[in-house]
């Protein structure tokens, strides 16, 4: 998936002609804490919540002010990696994305690339979750897949995150079976570490989960 397939036609653009005030009260109507300045197809840049309430007088147009501006984006045509890592290095609460000539197309909301995210690690879906621990040079996913595939089992998501300060990383597994007894026995007998497991025995207790975690951010 890139950028503009999360585009949103869900948040307006504030204009240097709008007030602080007018910018508060839309941060609050959509749950956001960052708002994009545009004059017509220029992105001028974000301000944040922080930024609007350290401005003398709230009343004022923004552009009344004097304002150091930050302008992260990205493209139209970047990756979702890469809105998520910019996300999570500037903090955002949206992202804007532009196209080729730089003009401005709209935004990502935070809240929309987790809902996402829940879904590319099937968060949604009933089953188990192993998480192994191993030595980086140890990563197999072709055998990993291997022993799950032999329990009569499917992987539906697969990730991995490095361990601070170490060689080793944690490997987390999302199977698409309830009972993971036969799976975790395997993995015993080639020797993984089985740092973690959850066995999702009531699909509606998972589908309650995932629908309270989506209420929660507004999606």
């Amino acid at each position: 998936m890139i950028a503009k397939e999360l585009i949103t036609d869900s948040v307006s653009t504030l204009h240097t002609s709008d007030t602080a005030i007018y910018a508060l009260s839309l941060m609050e109507e959509y749950r956001i804490s960052h708002m994009p300045i545009v004059n017509n197809e220029d992105f001028l840049g974000l301000i944040s919540e922080t930024d609007l309430y350290e401005l003398a007088d709230l009343e004022a147009p923004v552009g009344a002010h004097t304002l150091t501006l930050r302008k992260p984006f990205v493209t139209n045509s970047q990756h979702i990696y890469e809105v998520i890592k910019l996300a999570d290095e500037f903090k955002l609460s949206i992202i804007p994305v532009l196209d080729d000539k730089h003009k401005y197309l709209g935004v990502i909301r935070l809240a929309d690339l987790t809902h996402y995210f829940a879904q590319l690690v099937a968060v949604d879906q009933p089953g188990g979750l192993i998480t192994l621990e191993m030595n980086i040079h140890d990563y197999s996913v072709s055998q990993i897949g291997q022993i799950v595939e032999s329990n009569d089992a499917r992987i539906l998501s697969l990730y991995f995150s490095p361990i601070a300060d170490t060689t080793k990383i944690e490997v987390s597994i999302k199977i698409n079976k309830s009972d993971l007894t036969p799976i975790i026995q395997t993995f015993s007998r080639y020797n993984y570490t089985i740092v973690a497991s959850i066995f999702e025995t009531d699909e509606e207790e998972l589908q309650d989960r995932y629908d309270s975690l989506m209420s929660y951010l507004n999606v």
